[in-house]
């Protein structure tokens, strides 16, 4: 959730509610309640004055505004009309759905809402007019074919409003989880996984029967690389070769150990040292390009075949055996 599509859906909403005001003024003119055309009036202006607020990016104001003339819209035409009409079920409405608008004011870091203390009062007002007409019935007598008609009416955008905005509420909290769950298990500089995620990952294949592989993969003298060329470069490094292993390694989980380590893992056992032989290649075929400079860049792989009951810690310990074996012997190998 951005400040502009907060503004786009503030303005398309505030449209249909001003389009509501106005049709409602016509079936006030049709009934003959003249209070109600003449309250339409500055209802109305309500609504213009939102756009220009939504203009200025005042969103909370024009809530504010917003939810007490609505309070007081719906008191007054359930006074004048009574309940029959469905005026009073907006409060059914406006109560989640300002739930809803504090979650949205609470993602742009605006100001609180005080949606509790809110839906309390919208609460204390329902009770309050639907409790005048039960006791003393509505100001104005009208066709009750008409107050079904506009039951049904008001109900359809009551209900319109609740789907709308409830349905756009779980849509951002999903999105705000996959965010979270994304920087929880992912990278952020190599868009790979995590060590966190990979352990996770390969704990839950520790009682699986497919023998599978893991490849620790090193990039050689990277530190040599930093201070020769600076962090920046080396953060260039270490985003090429991710998404070399991503290109050669499209069926793996890949994770970004530590520091310059990767972990490669695959449940098919056939080719691990073949594919990292491939991985390792392409890598050294090309150097990283930087700031008009060419920076040669290897990597030495140790892979480990899964052996039958061997626990995760043991897996990962052998692969990393391998690696080093390859460092301490030349560099830029695979071992298997």
């Amino acid at each position: 959730m951005n400040l502009f599509k907060a503004q786009k859906m503030t303005f398309v909403v505030n449209t249909v509610i001003l389009l509501l005001v106005i049709g409602l003024a016509c079936f006030f003119y049709m009934v003959d309640a003249p209070f109600l055309i003449y309250f339409s009036i500055p209802t109305a202006l309500v609504y213009l004055i939102g756009y220009y607020l939504i203009a200025k990016e005042w969103l909370h104001i024009y809530v504010w505004m917003v939810y007490l003339w609505l309070t007081i819209y719906m008191c007054v035409t359930t006074i004048c009309l009574g309940y029959a009409y469905g005026f009073h079920l907006y409060c059914f409405s406006m109560i989640p759905v300002m739930y809803v608008t504090e979650y949205i004011a609470y993602k742009l870091e605006r100001r609180s809402l005080r949606a509790l203390y809110v839906s309390m009062g919208i609460s204390l007002i329902y009770l309050f007019s639907t409790g005048y007409v039960a006791l003393f019935g509505p100001i104005y007598e009208r066709d009750q074919k008409l107050a079904s008609f506009f039951w049904i009416f008001n109900a359809l955008i009551v209900f319109g409003f609740l789907i709308f905005y409830t349905n756009y509420l779980i849509k951002m909290i999903i999105s705000s989880e996959e965010k979270l769950r994304e920087m929880a298990q992912v990278d952020p500089l190599t868009k790979l996984y995590n060590r966190r995620y990979m352990k996770r990952r390969l704990d839950g294949a520790k009682d699986r029967r497919t023998k599978g592989f893991l490849a620790m993969a090193d990039i050689d003298d990277f530190k040599q690389i930093n201070d020769h060329y600076g962090h920046a470069a080396g953060d260039e490094v270490l985003m090429y070769i991710s998404n070399a292993m991503k290109e050669v390694c499209e069926d793996c989980d890949i994770a970004r150990w530590g520091g310059e380590e990767f972990l490669i893992y695959s449940d098919k056992a056939e080719n691990g040292a073949e594919l990292m032989e491939a991985l390792r290649k392409k890598i050294a075929a090309k150097p990283v390009s930087w700031e008009q400079k060419q920076i040669p860049v290897t990597i030495t792989v140790g892979v480990s075949l899964r052996k039958e009951a061997q626990n995760v810690e043991a897996w990962i310990q052998d692969a990393d055996e391998k690696l080093y074996h390859g460092k301490n012997n030349g560099k830029n190998v695979v071992i298997g």
